[in-house]
Parts: C-alpha cells; structure tokens; sequence
C-alpha cells in the first residue's frame, strides 16, 4: 500500500503522474497511466512513459484528436443516415416491381390456362364436326349402295325363284294340262331376262381423312412465348448518355435529333437494344410535345422531335423509368426568321379553312413541309395567334364561330388541366376528361358545370400514372388509357376502381374506345397495334403493326366505331385515318401530309356521328374537319374566333354538340355541331 502513496510534499511532476479511472483515458501500453497526447504519425493515444518513444512524431493533446475524430465520425454518420432514404425509396420501388411481377404471373398464368382451355374447346369442336361430317358423308354413299344391294337381291331372288319353277315343270311329263303353267313361266322369264338390275356400282367406297398434323404439331410445339423486358442490354440510367445537336438550340419547326448510348454499370456501351426508353418535350406551359424513338438494335436509341414554338423547354430521358445522366436537359428553341410565313392583314378573319400554323409532330416529312421560303406565301394563315400564344377570349367576338363554350385554365385544381389528351361523352349528359398531368380524370355536364373528379397518382393498381385515352361502356364503367403504366383501368361511374386490363400486352395505350359488342377497344400507341378486349379482359383480337403501310401504323392515337361496327383509327405520324373491321381488314384509308381540305399533319381525335360522318381533330394543323362515311370531306368545324392549339381528343356529346381537348390551350372546348 506504501508504494501507491504520495507525501504531501511530494514534486509537482511526481504529482501529475495519476492513477487513471479503469476504462478512462488509460493509456493502452501502460495499465495506470493516463494518456493526455494523440501521435498524429502512429494514431494512437500517449501517456508520459509513451512520449520518448514518439519524440520525432507530432502530437497534439488527446482531448483535441477526441474532438476532431468525434466530429469526423458524426460526419460520417450523417453521410450513411443521408442515404437511409434513397434505401427506403430503392426498397419501395423494388418491392412494388416484385408486386407487379408477381400480379404479371398471376395474370399470364391465367391468360395460359384460359388459352389452352379454349384450345382444348376449339379441338373438340373440331373433332365432333369431322366426325359429324364423316356421318353425313357416310351415311350419303352408304344410302345410295345399300338400295342398289337391296335392289339387286330382290333381283337374284325373282330370277332365283323363276328359275326353280321352270326346271321343275320341265322335270315333269310335259301334257295339256301343264301347258297354261309352262306359258306363265316362259313369260316370267321373258320378264326376268329383260329386268334392267343396276349392275354397276352407283357410288364408290372413296371416303379418307386428310389432316395436316405436322404443322399443326410444329405450331403447337412453338405456341406462345414468355416475353419479358428483362434488361438483356444490363443498361442502366445512371451510366447512360444523350448526345447530339438536339440538346442545344433547335429551331421551331425543324425537326431537331438526339442520341442515345446505354451504357452498363461499369460505364462500357451496350451492343443490343430492346431497352425500355421514354422521352418526353415539356413546353414552358406544362404541355407534351410529340416524338419518336428509334431503336437501332445496337445499343444506341435515336429521338427525333418538333417544337411548335420558341422557349425554354426541357427534355426529360428516362430509361426504365429512371433519368439518365443529365435528365431532364434545358433546351432552347429559336425561330429562323427568313423562313416565317407572311401574313396578310386583310386576311386575318379567314376562317381556318386555309389551317394555322401547325406544331410539328416530329415526322421529317411533315418538317420539310414546315420549311417554307419567303416566296411561298400562305394566305389566311394565323401563325401569330393559333400557334404562337395561348389566346385570350375577348369581351366581344369580330367573328363569329361555332364555340357554345370553353372551359378551364392551366392549374391542378377542379376545372383546371395540364395536358388533357382524351374526351368521352355519355348518354347521361356527362363529359369526361383524361386530365394526363394531373393523373386523374374530371367530369362536367353537358353545359359546363363541375361534377368530379377521381384518380391518384401511382403505378399500382386503381392508380392513375398518365391518362391519355378515356371511353364509357354502356354499362356505365369508366375506361381509362393509362399510358406510363401500360394498362387499362376501368372504374365504376361513381371513379371506385374495379379491375385493370391489358397489363403484360399493352406498352403505350392512348386511345380507347367500345364497340357495339361491349369490347373494349385499346389503340397502342407504342406498340403500333390496336387491341380488343373483353372486359373481363381476356383478348379477342389484335391488328396492326409499325410501318407505312395500309395496315400499319406509326403513332396512332385515337379510334371511334362507326355504324356498322368499325374500328376507325387516327394514323398519328402516317397522316391518315384509317377504317379496320372488328377482324383487322382495311375497309378504307383516307388522308395524306399537308394542310388542304382532306389533308392532315398528325390527326388524334376521332368521332363518328349518327349518320356516319367521321369528325377529325387535325393536331398539327389546329382544326377540326368533318368527312363523309367514304372518306370525303365535307367541312371544318368553325374556330376562328377562339383558335385551337393542338386539339387531342374529341367526342359527340348526348345533345349533338363537339367536345375537343384543346391541350395546348389547357381546356376544352364544346362547339356546336349541325349533323
């Protein structure tokens, strides 16, 4: 005990020798010691007797490397807690991924089952019509052989007979009184000798089975196929790059490109393609500006797109739905001035039969139409008000036009829109918009006044992601096009979500639409195909594929069902409109690139009215044309007064009137309308 106790007057050195708290600053290398230094070199604790070993080492007071190691540490906790988030939304999202997955198998698994039972169905039915025809065919030559047998025996019978009789009389003793019989038999046989029996076969014994089976094995064998946007490229967003002169100035007009090189993670390019890649044009007032992506089955994607007008816009690239580097980039739209078209102050009250300027829908063969010089003048043409700004209605109307109404401003309130796409119309006097920015859709009545509206924000089922197309079945459902999650929706009348159709076959629905059979008629924008569905959902049919061909498309938009049934389809890019039967058979085309009566630059909205007439909303040009059941055109809808600027989609309400979604104005528009 003696060797651990201090005399009072003990040096002052001595006395700073201390014996530590156990756990407390102990030196590691002396137990007792307490460490008061830090060596910055060996970064450990030092107590006195550590010192001379660190002598050439700089040190500095342990309470300082405390302070200074504590604050580095709680940055570095900062820096991991900060990601918990990006963890959290990363856990989300990847979980409602392996949700839909798995709803995806559910719902393939089911569309399997029902295939093949119906293929079982249509077996059977096949088997039991073979073998009725077999009966029939059978039973035909087996009717006509069996009366010539039966016919024949009775012969063989006759003569059989007669022939026994005769030999008998003649095995007798011929006399007077046999003599009658003998005559009777001698005639009989005079008879039998002449009877005209059918000798010859009256039908053959031809009957075989002709059935194809190996094709029919081969296509079994190859039947159906699991298909799957797996990323095969393994690209990913944040790697990927946008290159190319449409990421700096454009011109309005023109059509402007932009390159696309998916890259892995390790940053190394990819060589394939089929990656899901979206591209959206935002211009300054909310509005989406159309255009096409190219794959070139190599790894890089080409988009290709039109601007209406000058501004600051944005070009959002989203692979799988997440940016790429740099997404969304700020672009900037000049005008070329050499190029305006002039404009005539006598003729600014022309109505738009001549058409206003038009925004581009991204086709290079409606931009070089664009490129006009100088000396190619267009009369009656309003560049400055229908295409340029968003016009203002006036106190009082110099010109008179068919507009009963108009409403809504740009906003996310009730009666306000950012980007409306589809119209729907029912018996009920109800309009029905499909409100595409503000994911939900609102309805009105016939005059105007505010009813509801319904819809979230999400990519779950019942969720609203981007409604582009909108349609009422007779039953009352409301069918929405759900773009961004490639799937139909269908919502009772009151908006309560009830199912979903398409998912897994759909990669851009825009349009709907129901034909007089209560199917469910879907035009896939993306996939250049239109689709018809029960509303159970199963598939009745599909038609249609990418290209410039009478039966295809390329970017359609809208359909409508005219009178006798047929699906009428607004070809977007391929300027036309064209009419299918339920089976996919082009009935009639009609429609080229320009801005002519009959003409179009980019038509989406459709309707038909009650005597067959085909209403047209012409995008590009801000019009709306009217047609006759065979293609003619007949007049336009009168909006001079109140321009249109991109009309999308159009519908008859019950009382006879149009209703057009005028999305780059941020409102609709209800016209009258004499049939």
């Amino acid at each position: 005990m003696e060797a651990h106790q201090h005399s009072p007057d003990s040096s002052s050195e001595e006395c700073t020798v201390l014996e530590a708290p156990p756990g407390k600053n102990t030196c590691p290398q002396h137990a007792g010691k307490v460490a008061e230094l830090f060596c910055s070199a060996c970064e450990c604790a030092l107590c006195e007797d550590c010192v001379p070993d660190h002598e050439e080492h700089p040190k500095v007071p342990l309470s300082q490397a405390l302070e200074q190691h504590r604050s580095s540490l709680q940055e570095r906790l900062g820096g991991v807690q900060n990601r918990l988030p990006q963890i959290s939304d990363a856990l989300s999202f990847v979980k409602e991924i392996l949700q839909q997955l798995t709803n995806q198998r559910a719902s393939i698994e089911e569309d399997i089952q029902s295939s093949f039972e119906d293929l079982h169905k249509q077996l059977d039915v096949r088997k039991s019509v073979l073998l009725m025809e077999l009966e029939v065919t059978y039973g035909l030559k087996q009717k006509v052989l069996q009366a010539q047998v039966d016919s024949l025996v009775r012969g063989e019978g006759d003569i059989t007979a007669s022939c026994t009789q005769t030999e008998e009389a003649l095995a007798g003793e011929a006399c007077a009184a046999s003599l009658q019989a003998e005559q009777e038999l001698q005639g009989r046989l005079g008879e039998l000798a002449g009877l005209g029996l059918p000798c010859q076969p009256e039908e053959n014994d031809q009957l075989d089975l002709l059935l194809e089976t190996d094709g029919l094995r081969k296509s079994i064998h190859n039947l159906g196929t699991i298909v799957t946007t797996r990323r095969d490229t393994n690209a990913v967003a944040s790697q990927s790059e946008a290159m190319g002169a449409g990421l700096e100035q454009c011109i309005v007009g023109h059509p402007a490109s932009v390159t696309i090189v998916t890259r892995d993670k390790s940053g190394g390019a990819c060589k394939s393609g089929n990656a899901i890649l979206s591209a959206e044009v935002f211009t300054p007032d909310g509005s989406i500006v159309d255009g096409e992506i190219v794959d070139h089955k190599n790894g890089t994607y080409e988009f290709v797109y039109t601007v209406p007008k000058e501004g600051d816009f944005s070009l959002a690239l989203r692979l799988y739905d997440q940016h790429i580097k740099g997404s969304p980039f700020k672009l900037t739209i000049n005008r070329l001035l050499e190029a305006e078209v002039e404009v005539s102050p006598s003729t600014t009250t022309a109505t738009n039969s001549a058409a206003y300027a038009t925004p581009s829908t991204g086709s290079s063969e409606g931009a070089k139409r664009r490129g006009k010089s100088p000396g190619q003048k267009k009369k009656g043409s309003k560049r400055a008000s229908s295409a340029l700004g968003t016009p203002r209605r006036k106190t009082q109307n110099p010109i008179e036009d068919d507009l009963i109404f108009r409403i809504g401003t740009k906003g996310r309130n009730k009666g306000e829109f950012t980007n409306l796409q589809g119209v729907a119309a029912s018996s009920s006097g109800r309009i029905l918009i499909a409100d595409s920015n503000n994911q939900c859709v609102q309805i009105f009545s016939n005059e105007g006044e505010f009813k509801s509206r319904f819809g979230m924000r999400g990519r779950s089922p019942g969720q609203l992601q981007r409604p582009t197309g909108v349609a009422v079945h007779p039953s009352g459902d409301i069918i929405i096009a759900d773009y961004d999650n490639k799937w139909v929706s269908i919502f009772n009348s009151e908006g309560k979500y009830k199912a979903k159709l398409g998912s897994g076959r759909l990669m851009g629905p825009k349009g709907v639409s129901v034909d007089q059979n209560g199917h469910v008629i879907v035009v896939d924008n993306k996939a250049c195909t239109v689709f018809i569905f029960q509303l159970t959902g199963k598939l009745v049919t599909k038609f249609g594929s990418r290209g410039n061909g009478d039966k295809q498309f390329a970017g359609p938009h809208f359909a409508a069902v005219n009178n006798n049934n047929e699906v009428i389809v607004t070809d977007f890019h391929n300027h036309s409109v064209k009419v299918f039967t339920l089976e996919g058979e082009l009935v009639l085309k009609f429609g080229s690139n320009g801005e002519g009566n009959g003409q179009f630059n980019a038509p989406t909205g459709v309707a038909v009215d009650v005597n067959g007439n085909i209403i047209v909303a012409d995008w590009g040009n801000s019009r709306i044309q009217v047609f006759d059941g065979s293609g003619s055109f007949l007049s336009y809808i009168n909006t001079s007064a109140d321009p249109l600027y991109g009309p999308q989609g159009l519908a008859l309400t019950s009382d006879g009137h149009v209703v057009v979604a005028d999305s780059g104005n941020h409102c609709f528009k209800v016209y009258r309308y004499l049939q």
